[in-house]
């Protein structure tokens, strides 16, 4: 999935991206180091991999990965 990164704190290594709808979805540390990124700034697009966390309407996004997005 495409996403274009919102934030990123270096200190952390934590931040948020936003979908193609406007769908703000945060990543924490864990999801950035497993994409191997040294550096992420707001506006990158970035490929991220997802998984759902809970069930029916209530269900959300957990990102699992960050990396940059690549052609």
């Amino acid at each position: 999935m495409q996403a274009t990164a919102y934030t990123y704190d270096s200190d952390s290594r934590c931040g948020s991206v936003l979908l193609d709808d406007g769908t703000p979805i945060s990543f924490d540390a864990p999801a950035f180091d497993a994409g191997g990124l040294r550096l992420l700034r707001p506006g990158q697009r970035v490929r991220i991999e997802v998984e759902s966390e809970g069930e029916g309407e209530g269900t959300a996004l957990r990102i699992t990965l960050v990396t940059l997005q690549t052609l």
